[in-house]
C-alpha cells in the first residue's frame, strides 16, 4: 500500500474554496431531545439542505470545475443512482455546459424528474442485470465526454469531504464523526478532512444490513462483492466498494456500524416529527444508527451528516408508515 493517501486535508481545504458561494454551508441542527435518547451530543449536518437535496453537489462541483475549457464544451457524463446525477446535472448548468447522465430505471421518480429538471439527459438501465460503469465510460467514450464518477475521483471525494471540514470548523472538537456509506466517496473524504483536523477523533460508517459490502470489506482487508442490496437506502444500495475509496476507508475508518430499514424508517420519522426536516432513508442511516444504539463505545460529543432529503412527498409518507 502507498504510504500517502490519494486525498489529503489540503485537497478538501482547496475544495473548499472552489466551492464556496456555490454550494451551500448547510446548517448545523441540535435537539435536546435527541441528545437525551442517544446519552450524548449530537450534532447532525444537514446536506439534505444542500443543493440538489444532498452532499454529492459538492464533489460533484470540485470535479467540474477543474475540467478544461475544450473538456467543457464538450460536455459531461456520469453514472449514479440519483443524487450524484442531479449533482452533475446542476454543476454542468453552472458551468455553462451539458450532461449526460446514466440512471437505473427503478430510481425514485423525484431523483430522475430533478435531474432531467436540470437539463441533463437520461439513459437508463437495470442496475440488476446491467453495469453503470461500463455503460458510462462506453457513452462517454463514444460522445467524447468528460466522466465525472460518483466516487471514484480525487476531486470528488475531497469535495465531499468539505462537508465534515465545515463541520468541525462550526462546532469544534468532535470525538467520532459518523457517516452514511455507500460507495464510499463521502466517509473517505469526511475521515481525511476529520483526521486531519483532529487526529484522534473515531469516525464510523454506516450501511444498511441488506449492503454491509465495506463492513465485510474492512474485516478482510480487500474488497468484497455482496449481491445487489434490496433496502430502501436506494442511495446505498452498492454491491461493492470503489477501489480508489476503500484505499482511504482502510486506513482512516475505524468502524462500520448496521441498521436495518425498519431503525432507518424510525430516524426517518423522528428527524421529521422532532426537528422538522425531512431526510432520505440513505440520508438518515447515519442518525439510525445513534437511535438504535449501534455506536459503542459512545463517545460525549458525536457529529452526524445527514447526506441528503430528496423523496418525494409520496415515497416518504410510504417509507415512513411502513
Amino acid at each position: 500500500m502507498p504510504d500517502t493517501l490519494p486525498v489529503t486535508l489540503q485537497a478538501v481545504q482547496d475544495a473548499a474554496a472552489r466551492i464556496k458561494g456555490v454550494a451551500h454551508r448547510t446548517p448545523v441542527l441540535r435537539s435536546r431531545t435527541l441528545d437525551e435518547l442517544v446519552g450524548a451530543e449530537v450534532f447532525l449536518k444537514c446536506e439534505n439542505l444542500q443543493r440538489i437535496g444532498a452532499f454529492k453537489f459538492r464533489g460533484a462541483y470540485n470535479a467540474a470545475s477543474r475540467l478544461s475549457a475544450e473538456q467543457l464544451a464538450k460536455g459531461i457524463a456520469a453514472y449514479s443512482s440519483g443524487n450524484h446525477a442531479q449533482a452533475v446535472a446542476l454543476a454542468a448548468r453552472e458551468l455553462g455546459t451539458t450532461a449526460v447522465i446514466v440512471m437505473p430505471e427503478d430510481t425514485p421518480r423525484a431523483k430522475l424528474e430533478a435531474t432531467a429538471g436540470y437539463g441533463a439527459e437520461i439513459v437508463t438501465y437495470d442496475r440488476y442485470t446491467g453495469d453503470r460503469v461500463a455503460i458510462g465510460e462506453a457513452l462517454a467514450a463514444e460522445r467524447g465526454l468528460a466522466l465525472v464518477p460518483p466516487y471514484e475521483h480525487p476531486h470528488v471525494i475531497a469535495g465531499q469531504g468539505t462537508a465534515a471540514l465545515e463541520l468541525i470548523e462550526e462546532v469544534g472538537e468532535l470525538d467520532a464523526l459518523v457517516v452514511p456509506v455507500g460507495g464510499g466517496g463521502l466517509i473517505a473524504g469526511s475521515a481525511t478532512a476529520a483526521k486531519g483536523l483532529l487526529p484522534g477523533i473515531r469516525v464510523v460508517g454506516v450501511e444498511p444490513e441488506a449492503g454491509d459490502d465495506t463492513r465485510r470489506s474492512l474485516a478482510a482487508g480487500h474488497r468484497v462483492s455482496v449481491p445487489v442490496p434490496r433496502t430502501i437506502a436506494d442511495g446505498q444500495a452498492a454491491d461493492i466498494p470503489g477501489e480508489l475509496t476503500f484505499s482511504v476507508n482502510r486506513r482512516l475508518v475505524d468502524d462500520i456500524s448496521l441498521v436495518s430499514d425498519d431503525q432507518i424508517r424510525d430516524a426517518m420519522r423522528f428527524a421529521f416529527e422532532r426537528m422538522k426536516t425531512v431526510v432520505e432513508p440513505s440520508g438518515a442511516s447515519g442518525l439510525a444508527a445513534l437511535l438504535a444504539h449501534r455506536v459503542a463505545p459512545l463517545p460525549r460529543r458525536i457529529g452526524v451528516i445527514l447526506s441528503g432529503g430528496n423523496v418525494g412527498a409520496e415515497r416518504f409518507a410510504e417509507i415512513v408508515a411502513g
